[in-house]
C-alpha cells in the first residue's frame, strides 16, 4: 500500500551508533540515514505496519526525503519547500500540493507532520509543547499537536543526537525510527 509505505517514511525503527555533531541546539541542517518502523491502527480498518530505510536531508526550508524498503528498492521521494510539496512514488507518479501535511493526507488519508518532522527530530518544540528532559537537558519526550514524540539516546553526551526517536498519536499511529547516522551539512 503506497499510503503505508510513505506515511512509514514519516515514523520509524532499529540499529547504530549516530555520530556527535557540533552542539545540538547548533544544529540546523543535517542529513540522516535511517531504519524505520510504521504502525498504523485506525478506527474500525485492519492494523498495518511497514519497515524500510529513509535517507533525509534537511537544508534551511527544504527537505529531501527518500523512503525505501527494507532492501533498499526507492518507494517514494518527498521534496518539500515553503511554497510547494511534491511527491514522487516508484511507479513515476508525481503529486504536488503548497502544503506539505495536507499532500500527505490527501495520499495517505492522515494528516502527518511533515512541517514539524525536521524540529522534532533535534527535539525541539513550539511554545505551545511540554517537554521533558534528562539530566544532561537533552529532550526525552515532547508532546505537541496530539503527537508524543520520545528519545533515546546511546552515549551520555550532553550534546548527543537522539538515536531512537519514537512518535506516536493516540493509538492510530506508531513510528519509531532508529538513526544510524547523523551528518551536519553546510
Amino acid at each position: 500500500m503506497i499510503w503505508l509505505g510513505l506515511a512509514s517514511l514519516l515514523l520509524a525503527g532499529c540499529a547504530a551508533t549516530p555520530s556527535v555533531l557540533t552542539p545540538r541546539d547548533a544544529v540546523r541542517d543535517f542529513a540522516l540515514e535511517a531504519r524505520f518502523a510504521l504502525k498504523v491502527s485506525l478506527p474500525d480498518q485492519t492494523g498495518q505496519s511497514s519497515g524500510g530505510r529513509l535517507s533525509w536531508a534537511h537544508q534551511g526550508d527544504t527537505d529531501r526525503i527518500l523512503v525505501a524498503n527494507p532492501l533498499g528498492y526507492g518507494l517514494a521521494e518527498i521534496i518539500s519547500t515553503p511554497a510547494q510539496a511534491t511527491l514522487r512514488t516508484a511507479d513515476g507518479k508525481t503529486r504536488e500540493s503548497s502544503d506539505p501535511d495536507a499532500l500527505m493526507e490527501e495520499v495517505t488519508g492522515q494528516r502527518l507532520p511533515v512541517t514539524r518532522l525536521p524540529a522534532w527530530l533535534l527535539g525541539r518544540s513550539s511554545d505551545a509543547a511540554q517537554a521533558q528532559t534528562d539530566a544532561h537537558g537533552r529532550p526525552t519526550r515532547l508532546r505537541e499537536a496530539g503527537w508524543q514524540i520520545n528519545y533515546r539516546y546511546d552515549n551520555d553526551g550532553a550534546d548527543a543526537l537522539p538515536s531512537l526517536i519514537n512518535l506516536q498519536r493516540g493509538s492510530e499511529i506508531e513510528l519509531r525510527l532508529r538513526i544510524e547516522e547523523w551528518k551536519e551539512t553546510p
